[in-house]
């Protein structure tokens, strides 16, 4: 088995995005080397492979602001969601009175509300009950960020009499291997050892 190396300035992009890295190991690099250190770890990842291969530094994607509007009103099912959606009390409560008192900004609401400008806060309560129906059944899809999560989620798909223990021992061998981190049941051998 071929050892995941370390990240240095020796090594190709190429070789560099075969393997997985924390996202603390990335801010690391970044700032030994003086590399902005915001952003996701795609973002990261992409700015250390340009400068592995060019030795360039590639900026920060700038922040699209969007001004935001205060709501006034009193918010109705009827009200349209407002460009550069953020959450406030006054969404809050409109969500615990129509929704019940178990609601919570969950990340994909956020992301829908964010996305959907223009359509109605009745249409908003259709998604947020769509999303946690999907949640329930297992059919939300888990953010490509969420490397582990994916792995763990699949991990028990396949091997339901398994012990989390194992699923970690599988992820983290897996994750010292060249090529993508998508589980396999080719992981499974490292629990014979």
């Amino acid at each position: 088995m071929e050892l995941r190396p370390e990240i240095t300035l020796n090594l190709s992009s190429c070789t560099f995005r075969e393997y997985y890295y924390l996202k603390e190991e990335l801010v690391a690099f970044c700032r030994d080397h003086h590399l902005p250190t915001s952003g996701g770890k795609q973002e990261l990842t992409e700015r250390i492979a340009c400068f592995l291969d060019s030795g360039m530094v590639k900026q920060p994607a700038a922040k699209r602001t969007v001004k935001h509007k205060a709501v006034t009103s009193e918010i109705t099912p009827e009200s349209v969601i407002e460009e550069g959606f953020l959450c406030t009390e006054t969404h809050r409560a409109f969500f615990k009175k129509v929704i019940g008192n178990n609601f919570s900004f969950n990340v994909q609401f956020q992301q829908w509300l964010k996305s959907n400008a223009g359509k109605t806060y009745a249409d908003a309560v259709t998604a947020y009950r769509r999303i946690l129906d999907e949640k329930k059944s297992g059919k939300s899809p888990i953010a490509k960020q969420f490397e582990y999560n994916t792995y763990i989620h699949d991990f028990f798909e396949d091997n339901a009499g398994k012990t989390l223990n194992d699923a970690i021992k599988c992820w983290k061998y897996k994750k010292s291997l060249k090529g993508h981190n998508r589980y396999e049941q080719s992981d499974l051998v490292v629990l014979d050892s």
